[in-house]
């Protein structure tokens, strides 16, 4: 038959030391576990957080310097277009002086009356051939009348030699150019309805279109941009 043995103060108070003891103990690794999970959470948070706040400030920068490369290159197109217009708009200044310049010496094609007979011959002829009509008038200043009668003469002769056939003109002097024309004159055909000016003005004026291109790239040299030429 077993006996129970009663414990002593001595060894309870032994026994609550173990057991407060090992409670301790656990409390302390519990906590140690607490702590470095608390860290581990922390490292990752803060992690985390530095990750968001450096891709927030990468986002920013981008976007700021994407601003500032499209600000660069619309100040860079700006500047480029104002010089670009700069440049064209002077040449356009220097191309219409040099047509400018060539209006006013027109009349200076009429002081040698032989070449200026010449001329109003040739302005002419290229009116009889254009028209190819039996009869036609022809339109001119009133100080030209004498030498136009002589380039008629001249025109019809030779017209009359090339093409094998006559053709009459006359001056029509209800209608004489308009004063102040520098030169040249007008071939009337077709009952009237019909006029080819050769005046000066309206030569120098075909002139600047069809010599335009070539005086341009004369001054300014070969346009890099053109692709294609008349």
């Amino acid at each position: 038959m077993s006996q129970s043995h009663a414990l002593s103060d001595d060894q309870v108070g032994q026994e609550l030391k173990k057991m407060t003891a090992f409670i301790k103990q656990e409390a302390r690794e519990k906590g140690k576990e607490i702590e470095i999970k608390a860290d581990e959470e922390f490292a990752i948070e803060k992690s985390k957080l530095v990750r968001q706040e450096t891709s927030a400030i990468d986002t920013t920068y981008e976007k700021k310097f994407k601003q500032a490369q499209m600000s660069q290159q619309i100040t860079r197109s700006t500047v480029a277009n104002k010089t670009r217009l700069k440049v064209l708009s002077a040449r356009q200044e220097l191309l219409d002086q040099i047509f400018e310049d060539a209006e006013k010496k027109l009349g200076e094609a009429t002081k040698d009356k032989k070449k200026y007979t010449e001329i109003l011959k040739n302005l002419m002829l290229e009116g009889f051939y254009a028209l190819n009509e039996r009869k036609l008038q022809v339109r001119g200043r009133k100080q030209d009348y004498d030498l136009i009668k002589k380039a008629i003469e001249s025109a019809c002769k030779e017209y009359k030699g090339n093409m094998n056939k006559d053709i009459e003109a006359s001056i029509d002097e209800a209608n004489p150019l308009p004063e102040g024309t520098a030169g040249g004159l007008s071939i009337i055909g077709g009952g009237g309805k019909i006029d080819i000016n050769n005046t000066f003005e309206e030569r120098l004026t075909l002139l600047q279109d069809t010599a335009l291109p070539s005086v341009r790239t004369t001054l300014f040299g070969k346009n890099e941009n053109r692709k294609f030429y008349d």
